[in-house]
């Protein structure tokens, strides 16, 4: 499993690399980075968080916007960002909206034609750059957290929720919490799935914790100026779920905020340092 450089850039004294793969999940070239912190030669394995991002973002979104790497060097965390979907594919359709297809592949595995051959992104995060990634830097598979936004926090919540030996740890900025009940999920679920409902509930976090699913906890942060927050977001259909199934959810409304990454980068601290407990703590 090789991957080749394609830039670096030194930045809190730590660096980013970003890194391109040919992915044997979505059967094409895909692109992620990786923030190294000052790894201290005396530890062997490091906790690493997986950043998921939204609709139109690719891998440096994140990179250049949220302003990680001072708390994740401090902290000594690895930080990997992979892109929204596949790239570079020659399939009708891909590019006639922002909010499907390229840059929209919403964490999940599509069933239906022309899109089950290459957009398997659930399966590009939990196996192929999960399993690259671990193979090749200091991370401690026991300390390893997801977060996201928006559709990437969709995408965190409903890999944590499924992946839980793997991922210790979730958080979320703004996430479409039901994905079911939105019509940024529905347009998605529809065009990847079909019309079989029961398969839509595999890849929606309220669903998936009726059923039982579970992690420790949740951290939410969501901007109450958010324009998505009453039509594609729905973080009340969240803690409700979350009551039911005594998951302790801390979400937090944020006066002000939007969807932008004024936002994100306005709480990234918090969240990091929140996965850092979360993941230090015993089993």
């Amino acid at each position: 499993m090789g991957f080749e450089i394609v830039q670096q850039n030194k930045c809190h004294g730590g660096y980013w690399k970003r890194l391109r793969h040919n992915s044997y999940v979505t059967k094409s070239t895909m692109t992620f980075s990786v923030f190294l912190p000052n790894l201290s030669e005396d530890v062997l394995n490091f906790p690493a968080l997986f950043w998921l991002s939204g609709l139109t973002c690719d891998d440096q979104n994140f990179v250049q916007k949220a302003h990680v790497e001072a708390v994740a060097n401090e902290l000594g965390m690895i930080i990997i960002v992979p892109d929204t979907s596949p790239r570079g594919l020659d399939i009708a359709g891909q590019h006639d909206s922002y909010d499907f297809g390229e840059s929209a592949g919403f964490y999940l595995d599509a069933t239906l034609a022309p899109w089950s051959t290459n957009y398997q992104m659930y399966s590009y995060i939990t196996m192929d750059l999960y399993e690259l990634v671990l193979s090749r830097y200091p991370v401690d598979p026991d300390r390893v957290g997801i977060f996201g936004h928006s559709m990437g926090g969709h995408g965190a919540l409903t890999i944590a929720l499924k992946e839980p030996a793997k991922f210790r740890s979730v958080s979320a900025f703004a996430p479409i919490c039901s994905p079911f009940h939105c019509p940024w999920g529905q347009k998605a679920l529809t065009g990847y799935l079909g019309e079989n409902k029961e398969q839509w509930l595999q890849y929606d976090s309220c669903e998936l914790i009726k059923s039982g699913k579970r992690v420790a906890a949740i951290l939410v942060d969501q901007g109450e100026a958010d324009e998505f927050l009453p039509t594609q977001l729905k973080p009340d259909l969240l803690r409700q779920a979350c009551q039911d199934a005594a998951i302790d959810l801390q979400l937090n409304i944020r006066e002000g905020y939007d969807h932008s990454y004024f936002f994100i980068r306005s709480y990234v601290e918090e969240h990091v340092r929140y996965h850092h407990l979360q993941l230090n703590k015993p089993n």
